[in-house]
């Protein structure tokens, strides 16, 4: 075997490995969060039963996937669409505040300087 493919196959192995570990940590917190937790998603109140619990989703309220304490105070239950939206959010809000930032030297040059009501008192006399 020469190095590229033993260098290879050791890559392949890593990320087997952490693909199997990530995915033994996501059923370990899901299958936790299903015991503490009603099926019910917790955005549109759609209840789940066996057979279709698997549209029910383990939401990370911090978006930290590794914080997950024994008392689930971190999760809550989403259906798959509420947990799209949650992130769709996040995202979504992540790039207004990157644009605000981006843009706040040009937005100060912006400013209006209009003063429309300076003379108000004087022409509200009688």
């Amino acid at each position: 075997m020469s190095i590229d493919e033993t260098l290879k196959a050791r890559t392949d192995r890593l990320i087997a490995e952490a693909v199997r570990s990530r995915l033994a940590r996501e059923q370990d917190y899901r299958e936790r969060a299903l015991k503490i937790y009603p099926w019910i998603c917790g955005r549109c109140g759609r209840e789940f039963t066996h057979e279709n619990l698997n549209q029910l989703t383990v939401h990370h309220r911090d978006h930290n996937h590794g914080n997950n304490p024994p008392d689930g105070s971190n999760w809550e239950l989403l259906c798959l669409y509420c947990h799209e939206n949650e992130h769709a959010r996040e995202i979504d809000s992540k790039a207004a505040r990157q644009a605000f930032s981006n843009d706040s030297g040009a937005r100060a040059s912006r400013r209006a300087t209009s003063q429309p009501f300076v003379n108000l008192r004087e022409l509200l006399k009688p």
